[in-house]
């Protein structure tokens, strides 16, 4: 009828190629959740710039300032890959460099996940 579990105590055997396993996917897993962040850090940035958000709240400086630092130069909304000129030329620029730059640390993210997993 139902199985019997073995009397071992709960204490299973662990050999280094499975310990090896955990380990690796835990440092997969802190990967993928730290370039996350920061793709939310750039989504949530560029819906602050859009909205129009008071900068001189310290919750949006510092969500502002900490896309800014994520955004590694290339998707700045300063001088970013696009570079809007005109009205609105700023909330453009946010929105397009950041959300850019949100997609890109979710692709290679995912693509290191993968490469650290077992």
């Amino acid at each position: 009828m139902g199985q019997r579990k073995s009397d071992t105590g709960g204490a299973t055997k662990v050999d280094g190629k499975t310990m090896l396993g955990t380990v690796r996917t835990r440092v997969a897993q802190v990967v993928w959740l730290v370039f996350c962040l920061c793709a939310l850090l750039l989504a949530v940035g560029a819906l602050l710039v859009a909205l129009d958000a008071n900068e001189g709240n310290p919750l949006v400086e510092l969500v502002v300032r900490g896309a800014g630092a994520v955004d590694l130069g290339v998707f700045s909304r300063d001088n970013g890959i696009f570079d809007f000129r005109g009205g609105n030329a700023e909330v453009k620029n946010a929105l397009v460099n950041w959300g850019i730059g949100a997609v890109a640390y979710l692709v290679v993210g995912r693509i290191l996940d993968r490469l650290v997993r077992p």
